[in-house]
């Protein structure tokens, strides 16, 4: 019998054998998660490299300065990206105040009753809601029962509501990361309940609240499926009257109240087409989004690491 094979003395053969298969089945799980990420990323990279082959030699000023066209040659996405940006700031302004907002009661001011819990678990049901139902409940309740019609502000409000719940959910996990100490320590200070939760928890958690928040609205610039159902156009050659004017008090809001269209219903209405060249097209306008997604979420990292290095 070789040296290898012996039994080690004073160890239970059997014990040691369990051992070694858990060993193996640890290794064997492992490499089988390897493959499968990089069967994962490989694919991810594959897909990103051939849309930017296909789109980059598009995207020039004429086709960012450009109206939709029905000649390729002459198609460009100025509409779309205006749409996407001013929806996005709707959203924005809807969906980050409310959703901060709502955590923060619920975490720090809510009782714990029946109605809380009820609330707790709608909020938590209402993140997995597919984002038809909110279009459909827009066309209902914004479009037709409000009467604010196929607008700009109508499909703030819909992307808003889409991402609340992860904002609140995101907003109330960073809030429970706060250790205990922070807030005692506070309060032994003479500090109220309000003047704690805005000196202390809320700068706290912001990195935590900036990660939900660009969880949240990296989802909604993606959002096709609630607006069509609203009515976003698939073809416009104009743009919203602009935010400013000349006159006092130099803020205008009519471009809330204009129809609108963004780029991933451009996309897909580029795609939908026979033409070779409007399916480059549409690559270049994917290009362009993926370009505004990865701009707005950099610059809420930007503000979480600042926040960290602050806190630091």
């Amino acid at each position: 019998m070789s040296l290898a094979s012996r039994p080690t003395p004073g160890v239970d053969p059997v014990l040691l054998a369990r051992i070694r298969r858990g060993r193996r089945s640890e290794f064997l799980f492992a490499a089988i998660g390897l493959l499968v990420l990089l069967i994962g990323i490989g694919t991810l990279f594959t897909l990103l490299v051939q849309l930017l082959l296909t789109g980059l030699p598009h995207i020039d000023l004429d086709f960012l300065t450009s109206y939709p066209s029905r000649r390729a040659s002459q198609a460009g996405i100025l509409s779309a990206w205006v749409g996407t940006c001013l929806v996005m700031l709707v959203t924005a302004a809807i969906a980050v105040p409310l959703g901060i907002a709502a955590g923060v009661y619920l975490e720090e001011y809510a009782s714990d009753n029946l109605f809380t819990q009820i609330v707790e678990i709608n909020i938590s049901n209402l993140a997995g809601v597919p984002s038809i139902i909110y279009g459909l409940l827009a066309l209902g309740l914004f479009v037709y029962a409000f009467g604010f019609g196929e607008t700009i502000l109508t499909a703030g409000l819909v992307l808003g509501l889409l991402i609340m719940p992860v904002v609140i959910v995101a907003t109330r996990e960073a809030i429970r990361s706060i250790p205990r100490e922070v807030r005692e320590g506070a309060y032994a200070l003479g500090a109220d309940k309000w003047q704690v939760t805005r000196m202390f928890i809320l700068p706290a958690a912001k990195p935590g609240i900036l990660t939900g928040v660009i969880v949240g609205m990296a989802r909604a610039i993606g959002e096709t499926a609630p607006l069509v159902t609203i009515g976003a156009l698939t073809f416009i050659a104009f743009l919203p009257p602009p935010p400013f004017r000349a006159e006092f008090p130099w803020l205008s809001f009519d471009w809330l109240w204009s129809p609108f269209t963004v780029l991933p219903i451009q996309v897909f209405n580029w795609v939908s087409r026979p033409q070779t060249e409007f399916h480059e097209l549409a690559a270049a306008a994917a290009v362009v989004l993926l370009a505004l997604t990865l701009l707005m979420n950099a610059f809420a990292i930007w503000i979480r690491y600042r926040a960290r290095r602050h806190l630091g």
